[in-house]
């Protein structure tokens, strides 16, 4: 598998002569949010491959020596199924809203030690007209989460470096909270607001036109630099490597 998966990524990074992501993924993706049905994506297919999972690949193969650099227990993996790339598909199972395919786009480098899409991570997505970068740990599990808490707790000016170094970049930290002091945590301590926190991540809002350049990987370099000391933070809380 790992042989098929570097022939490809040869194959692609040889014949890129275009950017990364062009107006045509997000304009395929606004067409499949008004004809969201299977029928409508199959006679489409070959155009989701060209404009939206080749591009999304391409740039998963590109991005992996910035990777390396920024945080190297991140992994870029571009296999078309259970790696980097989202799937297009939506689990419906247990939802009201039946429509198979999401209109957006993810790509998410997470971390190498920890199962499934919860783990420390670099996320992009791409949707029309919400496009954004984050990074950090979504929703994680129980126990991660309680990691977490006790290493703010435990490190509180590390914790504040790396938060603010994220919001001097442009981000900004997201996601639900608590409304009270999680059970066994001290409500009045000086961090509450963040022991609150059911996720830990950062995140920036962009453009489309930010994502169709050239350059992609050195400007989205540039956006997540300053999220790496919160990602080592969420990493060291759970005795990953970062």
């Amino acid at each position: 598998m790992l042989a098929a998966v570097l022939r490809r990524r040869a194959g692609r990074l040889g014949a890129m002569t275009e950017p990364s992501f062009t107006p045509a993924l997000f304009a395929f993706l606004d067409d499949l949010a008004g004809n969201n049905d299977r029928a409508w994506f199959a006679a489409h297919k070959a155009r989701y491959e060209a404009e939206v999972r080749e591009p999304a690949l391409d740039f998963i193969d590109a991005f992996a020596p910035r990777l390396a650099e920024l945080a190297p227990g991140l992994v870029a993996d571009s296999r078309k199924a259970g790696g980097s790339l989202f799937r297009i598909h939506r689990d419906t199972r247990f939802a009201k809203d039946k429509t198979p395919y999401k209109t957006h786009t993810g790509v998410q480098f997470r971390h190498g030690g920890a199962e499934g899409a919860h783990s420390p991570c670099l996320y992009l997505h791409l949707e029309p007209g919400n496009v954004f970068a984050a990074a950090g740990t979504w929703l994680p599990d129980p126990p991660a989460l309680a990691l977490i808490r006790d290493r703010i707790v435990a490190k509180p000016a590390e914790w504040k470096r790396a938060a603010k170094a994220a919001t001097d970049g442009g981000f900004a930290l997201g996601g639900d909270a608590l409304k009270r002091a999680p059970a066994g945590y001290d409500p009045d301590h000086p961090l509450i607001a963040d022991l609150r926190r059911k996720s830990f991540i950062a995140i920036r809002e962009l453009t489309e036109a930010d994502v169709c350049v050239p350059e992609l990987c050195a400007a989205l370099t540039a956006v997540w630099r300053p999220t790496v000391p919160l990602v080592r933070f969420l990493c060291a809380a759970s005795d990953l490597p970062a």
